[in-house]
């Protein structure tokens, strides 16, 4: 049995390593239109379709995504740094969509117009563990833009990926 603990700073500081994608998570239903800015998110399968989103249950929209069940994973792309900030800071919801253009596809969360790609969800389960709850999602809707750049977050700041042609 391992008896040495990993404290959370040491945790948080070797994630900061690990390039992820920067997406804006978003719901609308019966307990309101919410979003915030998430990096956990990933492929579970695709047979079918699935993704899972991890999100603090201490997050203030957290039992909003609970109640309406549904989700859009927006994946954000080079241009949208402004609308992650917007996303993860206190502003209320009202602010935060007023940030880009929103559309929405089958169950009614909304979608980033220029987002890189957007996948939208029905939360099938929810797993707490330690301080987050992970939604497992089925996709039932996908839109993809003409978007070749990504937001990445690394080592606590932003950067672009992918390629520009050169006309």
């Amino acid at each position: 049995m391992i008896k040495d603990m990993i404290e959370a700073t040491d945790f948080r500081n070797a994630m900061s390593s690990l390039t992820t994608a920067v997406n804006v998570v978003t719901t609308e239903g019966t307990s309101g239109l919410h979003g915030f800015t998430a990096s956990a998110v990933c492929s579970v399968t695709d047979t079918p379709p699935t993704l899972l989103v991890c999100m603090n249950q201490t997050s203030r929209s957290h039992a909003h995504f609970i109640e309406n069940k549904i989700l859009s994973v927006n994946v954000l792309g080079a241009q949208h740094e402004q609308i992650s900030n917007a996303f993860a800071s206190k502003l209320s919801s009202e602010e935060r969509f007023k940030q880009g253009s929103w559309t929405e596809l089958a169950t009614g969360a909304p979608v980033l117009e220029d987002a890189l790609v957007s996948f939208d969800c029905e939360i099938e389960q929810v797993q707490e563990v330690g301080t987050h709850s992970i939604f497992m999602c089925r996709v039932v809707a996908i839109k993809h833009s003409q978007q070749e750049e990504s937001l990445v977050y690394f080592n606590r700041t932003y950067h672009q990926v992918g390629q520009v042609e050169i006309a």
